[in-house]
């Protein structure tokens, strides 16, 4: 028996309570979003869970639990000479303002859908096979759509695109682009939005996510200017595309050289591939860090286990690095393949034939 270090292991116990402390609150963001409960205090007055219970109808002696705990995780704000709880300006912005640059309760249901399928992915480590993207469970769906959406807020329009050699002046013209992956068409119609001259063609193979795309495009007033279709990396209609966009997905591919061969075929003859990943560094040693600890985890759960159900199963992860990722592009035929940009979360690639 090998004798531990007791003091290391009261470290490791403290940390971890820490973290079961985490997963614990997560659960309850996940919660009191759904039920409507952050946004019911989004407006800073401080309340009681009786006063709570009334603007919500959900019963008190629920709520004192909910918010006794969200307040031992500093979520929410309690003030113990009035016996009342809020949300500053700051926790507003992360749990109950959905287009804040700060919004973080998609992340939480990105986080419950890992625990929801983690049998599935059990079963895929035993037999070595794959879990699609369509297997999961619909809170992955709608929390990565929320998630992600508040990166494409505050960079895509106002820094990625700006950081593409001549796209933006080509889109504010009037361009022809195609969004691979899109999902619920965040970025799709965010670009929409932004460049009215434009059309915008968002493909994914999921349909449920191409349904829920067209009617968000609707309500944001641009589903005539932006077509959602069901298709795959290597399947969608080659139309000799200004812009094509990949967000977060080629590492999710089966077969992303393939994807990228059939991206060249589609580009117009100047056009651009913009390649958007998860922040990595090409060494492990160098994501052994708060970034790379939530990357590595959804990389496995999700992003490895999807590539792996697909032809090829290349299984690039969520934390590939740019070494990888240009091998990726030369390998499909590209020669020219640049970081244009980057954030502490992502990536962004200049990719030209």
């Amino acid at each position: 028996m090998r004798q531990p270090d007791m003091q290391k292991v009261e470290s490791l116990v403290g940390r971890l309570i820490g973290d079961v402390g985490a997963a614990v609150s997560g659960a309850l963001v996940v919660l009191g979003d759904e039920v409507g409960l952050f946004k019911a205090m989004a407006d800073g007055e401080p309340v009681t869970s009786t006063e709570l219970s009334k603007k919500t109808t959900i019963k008190e002696r629920y709520l004192r639990e909910w918010l006794s705990a969200l307040a031992a995780a500093d979520y929410l704000t309690y003030d113990e000479k009035t016996d009342r709880f809020c949300l500053t300006p700051e926790q507003a912005m992360v749990f109950a303002e959905e287009d804040s640059p700060a919004f973080f309760a998609g992340a939480f249901q990105v986080v419950q859908a890992m625990w929801t399928d983690e049998p599935r992915i059990a079963e895929a480590f035993r037999t070595g096979k794959g879990v699609g993207w369509h297997e999961h469970s619909n809170c992955l769906f709608r929390g990565t759509e929320r998630f992600f959406r508040t990166g494409y807020n505050n960079n895509l329009v106002a820094d990625w695109i700006p950081s593409l050699e001549g796209v933006e002046a080509r889109l504010k013209a009037g361009a022809k682009v195609a969004d691979i992956g899109c999902g619920h068409g965040a970025s799709t119609i965010l670009m929409a939005q932004a460049y009215p001259a434009s059309k915008f063609y968002g493909f994914d193979y999921h349909m449920p996510s191409i349904e829920r795309a067209r009617a968000a495009a609707k309500e944001a007033g641009v589903d005539d200017r932006v077509t959602f279709e069901q298709a795959s990396a290597a399947s969608f209609p080659a139309q000799r595309y200004d812009l094509i966009a990949m967000f977060d997905c080629l590492h999710d591919m089966g077969d992303p050289v393939g994807a990228g061969k059939h991206v060249k075929e589609s580009l117009s003859p100047d056009g651009t591939w913009m390649i958007v990943e998860p922040f990595a560094h090409d060494r492990l040693k160098d994501n052994l860090n708060p970034v790379g600890r939530v990357y590595y985890g959804a990389s496995t759960m999700i992003c490895t286990p999807a590539s792996m159900s697909q032809d090829v199963g290349l299984a690039l992860g969520a934390q590939a690095g740019e070494m990888k990722l240009r091998k990726v592009a030369l390998d499909a035929g590209f020669k020219h393949f640049h970081r244009a940009t980057e954030t502490p979360f992502n990536m962004v690639f200049e990719v030209r034939a």
